[in-house]
């Protein structure tokens, strides 16, 4: 049974900076990848970044290129979102989520976190 648990978030200024963490356990060929995604209120969950373990390949949606790095850790099955230059509409519930790359470039995983708020104020 895979399970992710997501830690880091809390309520930051707008320009700040925030790391998540996502411990993963009961990793499997299916969890090939890992990627974070966000859904803010009345909004539809959506993607952010996605990493996939083998060989460390990145992905990241247009909003958050260049202020957000995704990265892992092998040896602790951990992946982590750094957030820079954090702006309100960052403002969202976090998920952690692990499956396949392209899946994940598509909103798709087979295993989700409970998710972690981060809310930036202006």
């Amino acid at each position: 049974q895979v399970q992710l648990v997501e830690s880091g978030g809390r309520l930051v200024q707008a320009g700040g900076s925030l790391r998540l963490s996502c411990a993963a356990s009961g990793r499997t060929f299916s969890t090939s990848s890992m990627g974070w995604f966000r859904q803010a209120p009345g909004r539809e969950r959506e993607f952010v970044a996605a990493i996939r373990w083998i060989d460390s390949s990145t992905y990241y949606a247009d909003s958050v290129k260049g202020r957000f790095t995704i990265s892992e850790d092998n040896a602790k099955n951990t992946v982590y979102l750094q957030m820079n230059s954090l702006k309100s509409e960052d403002t969202a519930v976090y998920y952690c989520a692990a499956g396949y790359y392209n899946d994940l470039l598509r909103n798709r995983a087979n295993y989700w976190g409970q998710g972690t708020q981060v809310t930036v104020s202006s």
